[in-house]
C-alpha cells in the first residue's frame, strides 16, 4: 500500500486543521493506520491510530480530546482532525500502515509510510 499525507499548513494557536492520508491499493481496508509526528531534534512519536474497520481508535495522551482520527474505506482515506492546536503540536506529521500490530504506538510496527506533511502552529 502507498500512502500520501496532506493538509498541513500554518495555523494560529487555538485553530484547527484536518490532515488526510490517501492510500492506493485495493487492500487498504485491511490495514490499521497510524499518525505519527516528528518535531525538529526530537524522535518520532505516536499521535493516533485507527483499526482497519474504524471500530477502535487510540490516542496519545497529549492529543486526547483535541484530535480525532477517522477513516473512509470507500475513499481509501484516513483523516486526522486537529482542534485547539498548540505551538507544541508543530511537527511533520506522517501516516503509516500496519497489517499486523493493531493499535501499536511503536513506529517499528508500521511497514508502510507516507511522505509527511508539515504542521506549524504559531503562538
Amino acid at each position: 500500500v502507498q500512502l500520501q499525507a496532506s493538509g498541513g499548513g500554518l495555523v494560529q494557536a487555538g485553530g484547527s486543521l484536518r490532515l488526510s492520508c490517501a492510500a492506493s491499493g485495493r487492500t487498504f481496508s485491511s490495514y490499521d493506520i497510524g499518525w505519527f509526528r516528528q518535531a525538529p531534534g526530537k524522535e518520532r512519536e505516536f499521535v493516533a491510530a485507527i483499526s482497519w474497520g474504524g471500530r477502535n481508535t487510540y490516542y496519545a495522551d497529549s492529543v486526547k480530546g483535541r484530535f480525532t482520527i477517522s477513516r473512509d474505506n470507500a475513499k481509501n482515506t484516513v483523516y486526522l482532525q486537529m482542534n485547539s492546536l498548540k505551538p507544541e503540536d508543530t511537527a511533520v506529521y506522517y501516516c503509516a500502515a500496519t497489517a499486523a500490530y493493531s493499535g501499536s504506538r511503536r513506529p517499528g510496527s508500521y511497514a508502510y509510510w507516507g511522505q509527511g506533511t508539515l504542521v506549524t502552529v504559531s503562538s
